[in-house]
């Protein structure tokens, strides 16, 4: 094939019996026996390995790298820490683009930029020319040195993890680690170029890669040409060079932001300074605001964008077919094929992929900007019209470990179902509620770790009136601090508020409980408003400043959801300026046991980011969080910060058995009432803060960020049932908290006697808390955890620190405190643990067995159960 070059696999792919192309000066297999439907189907089902050797790779280092590169990449290198990666773009003075590249920083001292095979020399070339005004920088093309492969699909990690040497990294995209491979050091990344959410990129010095490639295949990798490689990046929405970036049909340069990715690709961060085509750049930024916006008045440098045609009629679009809407010429196609997907069997998080597979035309074209999802066009394919649908995607990737293919032109059924009678479905709903609460109550093991029945006094007080009732009240300081309330019958609802906060004060050991909240993650909003409140204090005129920095737990390391930037923190925080991200420094993690922080390393971090608000507390939570370093910390190093506790798992165990977060050091506790706490579902937070402390009035923010700044009617019923299960709480926490971490512990031992994989440190019993985690298998969660239910086993499934998302689990997180309520004891657990083994190794039938044993634990324990409560309670009920 003439002057082409040849990556070190070509001998592998005509071994192979692999068709090889010419593709941007390389010889490249365009397939291999089986196909391109084929391959593209395997990548989706199993795993696909690339070699995308003929991509170019220049690393560029010196103490002048990092000014060269935020100059003549479009994105902000300066974001990029040792371990990350990054989509960018180089660009040109009009905003058009001369090459998308991943910019990657493995190492402390250089950066690796990945550029298209077709465009290495003239990427090289435009570099070289940039590169003169920079003092220290050091330009190589390592191309022929560093192989390159991708290993893409959900199989890829079970293929992989094995033969490392080293840790995977984060499983998050554009997370970085260098590892070893048959003794070959590698440089692994999860990036790729097929929407797959189990992506893998590796970079190989060239004498070992080879023997890296048998390695996978042998592991079960299913070798992938470029045929696949482009119907799986179509698939998935992405740009090809000379297709969606580059020079149109008409010859005219494609803008950046045509293509969707350069919002994430593009940056205007300060600390860029004046780069290539910036001035551009932000005027099609402000031309794709105005269109998000529908606003179509001035697109003048944004006149079109690449948007995802699903075609509705026979033909397959290629590049330059003509799109027409109304008769109006709107643009072209700049990509189009037929592509494969698998059935689908099942529903929601238990759907799997099936035998069979269909096919169907799709395409990215290069449209008018006023066109919008939705919109039908015409696609003029071989002289013919073909409709076509504008949709916002083809694939979805949020379900790991699978990428998802979606039709949007699949015709549903409309059928509806006849409407039943109003006498009837009510009769349905009370019947349903009937058998459910005896199933759950009765017949069922629950062990979902969030989740507490009530004692039968705390269920009756929570239907009685102030229930519907509205008590909204604040305090007044002109009139002497006195609580003012705005609706009259509040007398009573009053005295219980006030009851109910002295009980929790003396529950937390607490100086102050704001109890009106409804929920653990409204308690956290509340405290996140508070502070955003307090920091402004001396400023009222000034758009408030968010938090400059918090700290908290991941949400993989087993962080609680609201307090993340995604949850309840995400209106409340800074973006870090470098970053652009929100500004949450996550605590590390110690290598051996990821669900204890690192406090040593936690300390540094401190040091370095100096947060205002430290949130400790976990939903995967084995171990008592280390309060006590961190207030240590906190003082030595001199930080005006809060440090929150959100213990909303364990808040029923506050104490000496587990652990006494005031004494330790916390300022501030919230917590959920109604998990290992046996109370309504509802919120509270306590602090230590007194009238003469100086941070007082961050407590008098919390109150009014309560109310009116988070309840209007704070759900008086609840309310009510809540002191009583405070009494409760205070009357029985010496015998039910150690109670519960016995019975924790001898369920973990039990599981692990019984041959299944328990986490957590053996030495500390496994778990110091009411939770259990027992590992099933990488994304085996969800289906375990049905198997369960099925057998009247309730527990919920959760992925690891090491897994890629909620779907991906492969945890089941078991809570033993509800049971423990119901009188289970350790021999108990014991028992219990072999039904889960019988269930999930001997793939046994035990419904009858476990609804038999649940006979032994009906009656409630750790509850008022005199004989003259037995009289109140049968008056309550006659009120219902």
């Amino acid at each position: 094939m003439g002057d082409t070059l040849r990556t070190v696999f070509y001998a592998r792919h005509l071994d192979l019996g692999a068709k090889i192309t010419e593709f941007g000066g390389w010889d490249m297999p365009l397939q291999y026996p089986d196909g391109i439907l084929q391959e593209h189907l395997a990548t989706r089902k199993r795993a696909g390995l690339f070699d995308v050797s003929h991509m170019g790779r220049f690393v560029v280092s010196g103490d002048g790298a990092l000014p060269f590169l935020q100059h003549v990449l479009s994105n902000n290198a300066a974001a990029l820490d040792v371990g990350l990666g990054q989509y960018t773009m180089i660009q040109n003075p009009a905003g058009g683009i001369i090459d998308d590249a991943y910019l990657y920083r493995f190492v402390e001292d250089e950066y690796l930029l990945v550029v298209n095979a077709s465009n290495r020399e003239k990427d090289w070339q435009h570099l070289e020319g940039q590169h003169a005004g920079f003092a220290d920088v050091t330009m190589a093309d390592r191309t022929f040195e560093l192989a390159m492969l991708s290993l893409q699909g959900p199989l890829a990690k079970d293929i992989l993890a094995p033969a490392i040497t080293g840790e995977l990294p984060e499983p998050m995209r554009n997370e970085l680690s260098v590892v070893e491979i048959d003794g070959a050091r590698v440089l692994l990344a999860r990036t790729g170029y097929t929407g797959e959410p189990l992506c893998f990129e590796l970079f190989i010095e060239s004498d070992d890669a080879v023997a890296i490639w048998d390695l996978l295949t042998d592991r079960g990798a299913v070798p992938v040409g470029l045929g696949a490689r482009d119907s799986l990046r179509l698939e998935a929405g992405l740009p090809l060079y000379g297709h969606e970036l580059g020079l149109d049909p008409e010859g005219e340069e494609i803008p950046a932001f045509a293509s969707d990715l350069s919002r994430f690709a593009v940056s205007f961060s300060p600390l860029k300074g004046e780069f290539i085509g910036r001035e551009a750049l932000y005027d099609q930024f402000q031309a794709l605001k105005r269109i998000l916006d529908q606003d179509f008045s001035d697109v003048t440098a944004l006149p079109r964008r690449v948007l995802l045609l699903e075609l509705e009629g026979r033909g397959i679009a290629r590049p330059g077919d003509r799109v027409v809407r109304d008769g109006r010429h709107v643009g072209y196609v700049t990509s189009g094929t037929m592509v494969p997907f698998w059935s689908t069997e099942g529903e929601g998080v238990e759907s799997q992929f099936g035998d069979d597979n269909a096919r169907r035309a799709i395409a990215l074209a290069l449209l008018d900007s006023d066109l919008w999802d939705g919109d039908r066009v015409e696609v003029e394919i071989r002289g013919r019209s073909t409709p076509a649908l504008i949709v916002p995607y083809f694939l979805r990737a949020e379900a790991p470990p699978f990428a998802r293919s979606i039709v949007h032109t699949r015709q549903e059924d409309e059928t509806a179902g006849e409407a039943l009678p109003t006498a009837r479905k009510v009769r349905h709903l009370i019947d349903d509620a009937l058998a459910n609460t005896r199933w759950r109550q009765h017949d069922c093991i629950n062990l979902i770790p969030s989740e507490m029945s009530l004692s039968p006094a705390v269920k009756l007080l929570s239907v009685m009136d102030p229930v519907g009732r509205y008590a909204e009240h604040k305090q007044v300081k002109a009139l002497d601090e006195a609580e003012v309330f705005y609706y009259q019958g509040t007398d009573f609802i009053w005295e219980v508020e006030e009851r109910l906060k002295q009980e929790m004060m003396d529950f937390l050991g607490c100086s102050s409980v704001e109890a009106r909240l409804i929920s653990g993650q409204m308690a956290n909003m509340t405290v996140f408003s508070a502070m955003v409140d307090y920091i402004n204090r001396a400023d009222r005129k000034s758009e408030q400043r968010r938090m400059r920095k918090v700290m908290n737990n991941h949400i993989i390391k087993g962080g609680h959801l609201s307090s993340q930037p995604m949850g309840a923190l995400k209106d409340y925080v800074a973006r870090d300026p470098r970053t652009e991200k929100a500004a949450a420094v996550n605590f590390p993690v110690l290598r051996d046991n990821p669900y204890r922080i690192d406090t040593a390393a936690a300390r540094e971090l401190m040091a370095e980011h100096r947060p205002e608000l430290v949130i400790l507390g976990k939903s995967m939570v084995l171990h008592p969080e280390p309060v006590a370093e961190m207030r240590a910390a906190i003082d030595e190093l001199d930080l005006d910060c809060v440090l929150m506790y959100d213990m909303a798992h364990v808040l029923g165990l506050v104490g000496p058995h587990f652990q006494e977060p005031f004494r330790e050091g916390a300022d501030v506790v919230t917590g959920s009432t109604h998990k290992t706490f046996y109370g309504t579902q509802r919120g509270v937070i306590g602090s230590r803060f007194t009238e003469d402390d100086t941070r007082f009035p961050f407590w008098e923010a919390v109150e009014r960020r309560a109310f009116p700044g988070a309840v209007s009617n704070h759900h008086l019923g609840t309310l009510l049932g809540l002191l009583m299960a405070a009494y409760e709480m205070n009357a029985f926490r010496e015998t039910y908290q150690p109670a519960v971490i016995a019975n924790a512990r001898a369920f973990a031992r039990a599981l692990d006697d019984c041959g299944l994989e328990v986490s957590g440190d053996p030495q500390a019993g496994f778990t110091e808390t009411h939770q259990v985690l027992l590992e099933v298998g990488y994304s085996r969660g969800p289906q375990a955890a049905r198997r369960l239910e099925e057998n009247n086993i309730i527990v919920n499934y959760q992925a690891s620190p090491e897994e890629e998302g909620f779907t991906a689990s492969g945890s089941l997180r078991m809570g033993v405190s509800e049971m423990t309520r119901f009188g289970m004891g350790p021999e108990d657990f014991g028992e219990l643990a072999e039904l889960i083994r019988d269930v999930l190794t001997g793939r046994m039938t035990v419904k009858a067995r476990v609804a038999e044993f649940r006979k032994r634990f009906i009656e409630m324990r750790y509850c008022f159960n005199e004989d003259d409560l037995e009289e109140r309670l049968n008056a309550l009920h006659e009120l219902v």
